[in-house]
């Protein structure tokens, strides 16, 4: 995992959250969690992060524990990302402006794969636990056709699911633990049930996202399709069905992921456009201008935060978001009528 600061061995799990999780008996151990944490005159944050259970990967990517206590609002730029996103609430409101949708203001959320910005905002309090998914075990935990939520944000409590207890009250659980260590144990545990007990998702369909991450979505459609013996359409309907996007459009999310990647580690825009497979300079600008609301370069100048701050990417090591100021105005034109 990326991010300087002291690694932890993983705490015992010490079971006292509420019934039904509470009969969860923990017998794994999760991964070292790594924990930074700082203080200013602005306020105090801790972010928690590690990897999960063996068995749960990759279907589950990684957890990221975030406590903020801030003396002011904080607001994100969130561009599109190759995974599904859970954000497990420990109690503090979030607000979700996407344009062309209604302002969402929830706890806990769950967003699928996007092809569209989105800006959140809170008061600078904030606590709970980020789940990186892969859209396909997404698909698998709530058993709803993923294009029903593409560009979307929702409660996931809305979502039907196999856990016996509300999403919200496993917020709550997971929040009265003591540590990070035990809250991400508890996680293991019950996305192992969670899993075991959802909609099966289709090998192909897993193969054929594979093989998308694995090319930073350069390899075209037609040969995905050959390579997993379907038809392209009917390629194109399962990937809607359990992934969210068609195979065209999430290929478009993860070329612009690696070339945000690539930027942010100092390549130049001609370079990068060439490297992802864009046709020039102007394809690369218009497509970051249509899924982050800004040019290469406003997002490059952006990246930089004060030191001591944490960064606010959703996956380690791709650059994922933005901290915006925290007036009403956005910098980006595609941004400055979300907030």
């Amino acid at each position: 995992m990326s991010g300087a600061g002291r690694a932890h061995a993983a705490e015992p799990h010490i079971d006292n959250s509420p019934a039904p999780l509470g009969a969860l008996q923990h017998g794994w151990m999760t991964s070292a969690v790594r924990v930074r944490s700082g203080r200013g005159p602005w306020g105090s944050w801790e972010i928690a992060l590690t990897l999960p259970h063996p068995r749960l990967r990759p279907g589950v990517i990684s957890y990221r524990g975030i406590r903020l206590c801030l003396d002011r609002p904080r607001r994100r730029l969130e561009a599109p990302i190759g995974a599904a996103t859970l954000l497990l609430g420990f109690g503090e409101p979030v607000r979700i402006a996407r344009a062309g949708r209604p302002t969402d203001t929830l706890v806990s959320v769950y967003c699928g794969p996007t092809t569209t910005p989105a800006v959140g905002e809170h008061s600078g309090r904030l606590g709970g636990i980020e789940v990186q998914l892969m859209p396909w075990a997404a698909f698998t935990l709530f058993g709803t056709p993923q294009y029903e939520l593409a560009n979307r944000t929702v409660d996931p409590d809305e979502l039907p699911h196999a856990l016996p207890t509300r999403i919200g009250e496993l917020a709550a659980a997971l929040a009265a633990l003591p540590t990070w260590a035990d809250r991400f144990g508890l996680l293991d545990d019950v996305f192992a049930r969670w899993s075991d007990a959802g909609t099966p998702c289709s090998a192909r369909v897993v193969r054929a996202w594979a093989e998308l991450v694995r090319t930073g979505g350069s390899v075209p459609v037609g040969r995905l399709a050959e390579e997993v013996g379907w038809s392209v359409r009917h390629l194109e309907n399962r990937f809607r069905e359990q992934i969210g996007l068609g195979p065209k459009a999430a290929a478009r999310v993860l070329r612009l992921q690696r070339a945000r990647r690539l930027l942010a580690a100092g390549r130049g825009q001609a370079e990068t456009a060439a490297a992802c497979g864009f046709y020039d300079q102007a394809h690369l600008s218009g497509e970051f201008k249509a899924m982050t609301g800004c040019t290469p370069r406003e997002f490059t100048a952006a990246r930089g935060v004060p030191a001591g701050t944490p960064l606010p990417d959703r996956l380690a090591g791709e650059a994922t978001s933005l901290v915006l100021a925290s007036g009403r105005g956005a910098h980006f034109s595609k941004t400055r009528d979300l907030g």
